[in-house]
């Protein structure tokens, strides 16, 4: 075995080992070579080159996201490290377990005009959920630091900074370890519903006819199957789920925008909830916001572990526990409540469908009939990762197939890392990865695709109307030139250079019969990695979507 000669890489490296942080991917530099070189010359780590540091934030990310396991990334001094910060916020909002370890220079290199240097720590103090500031020497309270950075990624879900000094010389090696090190214990926390909690929420639960539960972003399978079954048998209850909670059954609601858009002043007021149950992530629908904002129920719970936050302004408690927990204390001391909550709801709903086919059925080729050709298209088993803006927009939309897991980075909903992430699920997964997209994301991460992991069958869907076409359906839209450059991005860029200099297949589509055979040639190639590009005309798109709302009542 060779190692790093000096001692505090050698502990950073053994205690990642130990406490099984065994996806590492790395930046290419001189200051992080003791790292590197221990990482890549131990069996136990799973090492990734990625050049572009902010590629690599969002690429580890991607594994986490799969994993659910910790992933560090290693990058040299100075600049490269704030590069890390887009996912580095990304994976304080979303909770996804991420370790940043930044070679520095020693402290008497700060601020005396020595090159790729800058002030490491505590860079990310906004969004750390620990800073381990590191000496250069390989003490026991290095050891501590260390172990509890990585203790906090993994019980707290989120990301994490160790800053490392080392002085040169950096590439000595060694055979045989020098340290001796320390590992702590993971503290892991049980938390249950107290009995009086119980007794004093399910008697506003059976004293309340409208109760409505929105799911945001959600793992697969994070809830058990009877406790789905047992939400829908509660007429007093309307479940409604967003693309990303991965959570289906036929009387949850998933189409949440075109369900409520429509809705007269009378019709909100009267499908006001009484109580409002929250599960999982950041919520994409502006409306439903709206919608609770405006029509605010008596009592806003929210279920999770770690955080809740009042999106709505009017969060009245906060269970610590898993959904699987809450359910089950608490779900067997409730009632059933006479109610027609429930059944107004799926008639709404089903109204809604039937106006969607109809109009999809009658207009021209545009963004909205395309992403309903695309989603009836997608082979099941897919795992779908899908970028912000106006795409995971869209998606909402629409029904998913329930066989077909959906991701998007919804933690700071921007759209910087999209590709990068979706590539780095795909190499985590074992299951086909198709990632759908708009322009302006794709050509912004475009670097994504100078990665030499990419699975043979991974699939990109970019959705090219010319510009940022989400900015066309806001208020206050005016087409001129300050528009369509500051706001659209407006471009006469395709992917199809790109897709040659990283020897991707490419496909084109710009109309209904192309696209038809297109996606046909998209899902039967396994073997080569594959860009459909589809284009789509710009200044259509804005009003076949908003007529599309018109005429769902």
């Amino acid at each position: 075995m060779i190692y790093p000669k000096i001692p505090l890489a050698q502990s950073i490296i053994e205690i990642c080992s130990a406490k099984g942080v065994h996806d590492i991917v790395i930046s290419p530099g001189s200051r992080n070579a003791p790292l590197t070189i221990g990482f890549t010359n131990n069996k136990k780590f799973n090492c990734y080159s990625i050049a572009d540091e902010r590629c690599a934030g969002f690429f580890a990310l991607g594994i986490a996201q799969q994993t659910k396991r910790p992933v560090a990334v290693v990058c040299t001094s100075g600049s490269a490290l704030l590069n890390y910060y887009p996912a580095f916020a990304e994976a304080f909002y979303s909770q996804h377990p991420f370790i940043v370890i930044s070679a520095d220079r020693p402290k008497d290199k700060i601020d005396i005009g020595d090159g790729q240097t800058i002030r490491q720590e505590n860079v990310f103090l906004n969004h750390s959920l620990y800073n381990a500031n590191l000496t250069e020497d390989a003490t026991e309270e290095n050891e501590v630091f260390i172990n509890e950075a990585i203790n906090v990624a993994i019980a707290r879900k989120g990301p994490v900074h160790i800053n490392v000094p080392f002085e040169e010389p950096l590439y000595e090696t060694t055979n045989k370890l020098s340290v001796d090190f320390n590992i702590t214990s993971l503290f892991k926390v049980y938390r249950m519903i107290g009995v009086e909690d119980i007794i004093a929420f399910s008697t506003l639960w059976n004293h309340s006819k409208k109760i409505l539960v929105i799911v945001g972003e959600l793992s697969p399978n994070s809830i058990e199957q009877k406790w789905i079954e047992k939400l829908t048998s509660f007429p007093s209850v309307v479940v409604l789920t967003e693309a990303n909670s991965n959570l289906h059954h036929p009387s949850f609601i998933n189409n949440i925008d075109s369900l409520i858009t429509p809705f007269s002043q009378k019709e909100f007021s009267n499908l006001q909830p009484r109580i409002l149950i929250t599960l999982g992530g950041m919520i994409v629908s502006k409306r439903i916001k709206a919608f609770v904002r405006n029509y605010k129920p008596r009592h806003h719970w929210h279920i999770d572990e770690l955080r809740a936050y009042d999106t709505f302004g009017i969060l009245t408690h906060h269970f610590h526990v898993s959904p699987n927990q809450f359910f089950s204390q608490f779900l067997p001391y409730v009632k059933t409540v006479e109610s027609n909550y429930k059944s107004t709801f799926e008639a709404i709903n089903q109204v809604r469908k039937t106006k969607r086919e109809e109009y999809i059925n009658k207009i021209p080729f545009s963004d909205l009939k395309v992403f309903d050709t695309i989603l009836k298209t997608i082979p099941k088993n897919t795992q779908l990762q899908v970028s912000n803006s106006s795409a995971i927009r869209y998606v909402q939309l629409f029904d998913v197939d329930e066989s077909n897991e959906l991701f998007c980075n919804r933690g700071t909903s921007g759209i910087d890392g999209s590709t990068s992430t979706a590539i780095g699920a795909a190499v985590a997964s074992n299951k086909p990865t198709v990632f759908i997209t708009g322009d302006v994301s794709f050509f912004y991460d475009s670097n994504a695709l100078w990665n030499n992991y990419i699975p043979k069958d991974f699939k990109i869907i970019v959705i090219n109307n010319g510009g940022g076409g989400i900015f066309r359906i806001l208020p206050g839209h005016q087409e001129n030139e300050t528009f369509n450059t500051f706001f659209e991005t407006s471009h006469c860029l395709t992917a199809e250079h790109l897709a040659k200099m990283y020897r991707f297949n490419y496909l084109t589509a710009s109309s209904d019969e192309t696209l038809s055979k297109s996606l046909k040639d998209l899902f039967s190639n396994n073997e080569t990695p594959t860009i459909l590009e589809i284009f789509t005309p710009t200044k259509e798109n804005d009003k076949i979507l908003l007529q599309y709302f018109k005429e769902l009542v």
